[in-house]
């Protein structure tokens, strides 16, 4: 799904493969989470009153903001008038319908439908084990960007049969040639050495520019996975029981291959190079929602299992990652570090309704 760009960036590349793995794979099944409204939006953003609860996560956006106002002072000047004026808001204990006591207004998103349903998917940084060099299980090399390289880069297949061994360019090995996917599907990850040391944070270093083919339509069209129950969970469980030689054969039918950099001490950062703090950042359309927008999101909650079962949350984010496939009335949703984050964003391909907050 989401082939992006990330640099220290989590969240260009990781939108557009994972999206591109959903792509054909996934209808609009999650009909439960639509939240129709009476007639259609006739505007991208129609002025209303959201009556919503209050937001569960203000210390997350307040924390979210300062990360903003640090890393980025430039972004944070352009929208210290919306920050402040959100401050004032959450200091007065005001309502949802009451933004326009601090001077903002409520701009509601018309959503995919125009009824003011907004797609909204999800996305993680992985945490993968690995040792610096080879040795028992971990076998499988991570690279970084070759430079000077003659001629078209290789593809997987040829990478996977040692067109890059032995040049240098191997940073890490996983033991775990599937995690090694998803850290491309997710664009970054954190690395566990397991020696003792702090995690090492391995961001998108660039791309072989080979075409790409979505594994997950691949394996509804084998009939391995049912196109309803697809998502990056179920490709992990369907992985689970497959020799090296049955997931070669799958992952070589898409060519591109994604190449990585090791930075220490580093935080996950989006594609404004602000780190990004769980459920209260957003990648989104720049196009329609720029970055360092804030929005109120009324999202869908879903269990363990991944089954949405009409409990809801309201919560303040603010946009500050991209994404190749998210175009429009589409909100990618960072729920953070490690295998619990990675196993909700693996199951959202649901609605909510969102307003961006503006003067």
């Amino acid at each position: 799904m989401k082939e992006n760009k990330r640099k220290s960036h989590i969240n260009i590349l990781s939108i557009l493969l994972i999206l591109l793995l959903l792509t054909g794979c996934q209808s609009d099944s999650h009909e439960k989470s639509k939240q129709f409204r009476d007639g259609k939006l006739t505007n991208d953003l129609n002025i209303s009153h959201p009556q919503l609860v209050l937001p569960v996560n203000i210390s997350d956006y307040i924390i979210q903001i300062e990360k903003l106002k640090t890393t980025s002072p430039s972004l944070y000047q352009e929208n210290e008038h919306v920050y402040k004026a959100i401050d004032a808001w959450i200091n007065s204990s005001l309502g949802s319908t009451e933004f326009h006591k601090v001077g903002l207004k409520s701009y509601e998103m018309a959503g995919k439908d125009g009824y003011g349903n907004v797609h909204l998917t999800g996305y993680y940084t992985p945490v993968i084990k690995a040792r610096y060099q080879p040795t028992g299980e971990f076998k499988y090399p991570i690279y970084k960007m070759p430079a000077n390289y003659k001629g078209p880069l290789p593809s997987r297949e040829q990478i996977y049969n040692g067109a890059l061994a032995g040049k240098g360019l191997e940073i890490a090995y996983s033991n775990s040639l599937m995690d090694n996917f998803i850290m491309e599907v997710q664009g970054s990850a954190y690395i566990d050495f397991e020696d003792g040391t702090p995690l090492v944070f391995f961001c998108y270093g660039g791309k072989n520019g080979q075409g790409y083919s979505s594994i997950g339509r691949i394996l509804i069209e084998q009939g391995e996975i049912a196109k309803e129950d697809m998502s990056i969970q179920a490709i992990k469980n369907w992985a689970k029981n497959k020799s090296e030689k049955q997931l070669k054969a799958l992952l070589i039918q898409n060519r591109s291959f994604v190449f990585f950099e090791p930075q220490h001490n580093a935080e996950v950062t989006g594609s404004a190079s602000v780190p990004l703090i769980a459920n209260a950042a957003v990648a989104s359309d720049k196009l329609l929602i720029p970055t360092g927008s804030v929005v109120l999101v009324d999202v869908p909650l879903l269990d363990n299992d991944g089954q949405y079962r009409g409990r809801r949350e309201v919560r303040l984010m603010v946009a500050l990652d991209i994404g190749g496939a998210i175009k429009g009335h589409h909100f990618d949703l960072y729920l953070g570090i490690g295998d619990k984050a990675g196993k909700q964003a693996g199951y959202y391909n649901h609605f909510g309704r969102a307003w961006v907050l503006q003067p």
